[in-house]
């Protein structure tokens, strides 16, 4: 969407707001020995008290209110009473919801408790690549040099990119245009961010794997080449300058 008035900006910041504490207090809950429908539940509770609804749940019928995929899964986990949580779980909770119409998305890996399987080294290459990635965008950037940035930041730190999955424009809708913002550059994609357009910007950063394949679940991605893959996610406003994060109060950053 592009926001045009005052009362846009309120609404998408409210829902912001909602969807990132959801992320925070699901990453701060989490721990060893708890199910990932036990932490789903925790969050599904987080949005009903906020008056939101689970996009995924609302959107697509997904079996959970939130996305959770433990270690060599690569997104749309499905929650689940089998997997148990164990120390040093490479966890990535995905959190979007929608309120009065308005739409957001964030997400975020992390290491569950102490870091015994290396992982943290991956987690922070996602981490601080969105936040350069982020930090570049701003009306008239081409869609395209945000995918060459992250590709060659990522290279930089020895891993490669999901290049199947992508950011999108979010809003009055889970996925708007522009969609397909890839973390390579697409030399064909002359698209540029528009001012006050609002997306949902994401890093899939991977050890091995270049693309994400379906499991027989429906749901469930993994890696083509094994390996573990980190994302973290924003919504965003974009404006002639820095853009507005509208799920800053996640914390993914700290």
């Amino acid at each position: 969407m592009s926001i045009t008035k005052a009362s846009e900006l309120i609404g998408m910041k409210r829902i912001g707001d909602i969807v990132a504490s959801a992320l925070k207090e699901m990453r701060s809950y989490a721990r060893p020995g708890m199910t990932t429908k036990e932490l789903d539940d925790f969050g599904g509770d987080l949005l009903r008290r906020a008056g939101a609804k689970s996009a995924p749940a609302l959107a697509y019928g997904f079996p959970g209110w939130t996305c959770i995929s433990v270690n060599q899964e690569v997104a749309h986990g499905i929650p689940s009473e089998k997997t148990i949580l164990q120390e040093g779980d490479l966890i990535n909770v995905d959190v979007s919801a929608m309120l009065d119409g308005y739409w957001a998305d964030n997400g975020g890996s992390f290491v569950l408790g102490r870091d015994i399987h290396n992982h943290q080294q991956l987690v922070d290459a996602s981490r601080v690549i969105l936040h350069k990635a982020i930090r570049n965008i701003k009306g008239g950037v081409r869609l395209s040099d945000i995918g060459h940035l992250i590709e060659t930041e990522a290279k930089k730190n020895g891993y490669t990119v999901i290049k199947n999955l992508c950011g999108h424009g979010i809003g009055k809708g889970l996925h708007e245009e522009p969609d397909n913002i890839c973390n390579y550059r697409d030399r064909y994609d002359q698209r540029r961010f528009r001012k006050n357009s609002v997306i949902a910007l994401e890093t899939f950063i991977s050890t091995k794997s270049t693309l994400a394949t379906e499991l027989q679940d429906g749901w469930t991605l993994v890696g083509n080449k094994g390996g573990y893959v980190a994302q973290h996610e924003h919504t965003i406003m974009v404006t002639d300058g820095t853009p507005l994060i509208l799920t800053d109060k996640n914390e993914i950053w700290n």
